[in-house]
């Protein structure tokens, strides 16, 4: 069976709503400034490494309960499809196969965010990032990894799966290629078409 992988956010979702808003809410709660802009430019890692730049490390822990709080109600109606996201998983279903996020954010809003857009998928790896995606791919037995970041690329090709990019988020299809992409294709809406040319295993 053919299984994919996705990251999620500027993957499939466009999760930039909730996330500068939670932010903005944090922010007001703690009275600790944070650039929101910036952080919307560094979307990828785990937040306990975005918390980093703005809280000491004493109160990384407490924040992010703080953040995610605001973010379970948060990302209900702050996050969107992007474009492509419910073809492409159609055309891995239409073919047999299974569909797994694997994404940096913590499982259980990896999944609220998912139900929010009505998007089915098989399985999440929730809290990963670099090395942990390509253990928890390896662990899956994906086949394709899709993502938005040169650390996805490096994901994928740590799990010896074929490296698709996407230049949905913050890198540009230059950069994704020189982390060593198989593939870069400009939205998901090429997705189902790249898909039915990938050879047989």
């Amino acid at each position: 069976m053919l299984v994919v992988g996705f990251d999620l956010d500027m993957t499939l979702v466009d999760s930039r709503p909730g996330i500068r808003a939670s932010f903005e809410a944090l922010s007001a709660e703690t009275g600790v400034p944070v650039d929101v802009e910036a952080v919307l430019a560094r979307i990828g890692p785990k937040l306990e490494t975005e918390l980093a730049y703005w809280f000491p490390a004493d109160a990384i822990a407490d924040a992010a309960v703080a953040y995610r709080r605001h973010y379970w109600d948060l990302c209900v109606t702050g996050t969107e499809l992007l474009p492509g996201a419910r073809s492409a998983v159609d055309a891995i279903r239409a073919g047999g196969g299974n569909v797994i996020v694997v994404t940096a954010k913590a499982e259980p809003h990896a999944r609220r965010c998912l139900d929010a857009v009505g998007l089915a998928i098989d399985d999440v790896a929730g809290h990963v990032h670099g090395e942990e995606k390509a253990v928890a791919l390896t662990a899956a037995g994906a086949r394709v990894y899709v993502g938005d970041t040169t650390a996805d690329i490096a994901a994928a090709i740590g799990a010896h799966a074929v490296a698709v990019g996407v230049t949905t988020g913050p890198h540009a299809r230059a950069d994704l290629e020189a982390a060593g992409a198989d593939v870069v294709l400009a939205t998901l809406e090429a997705f189902p078409a790249w898909l039915e040319q990938l050879p047989p295993t």
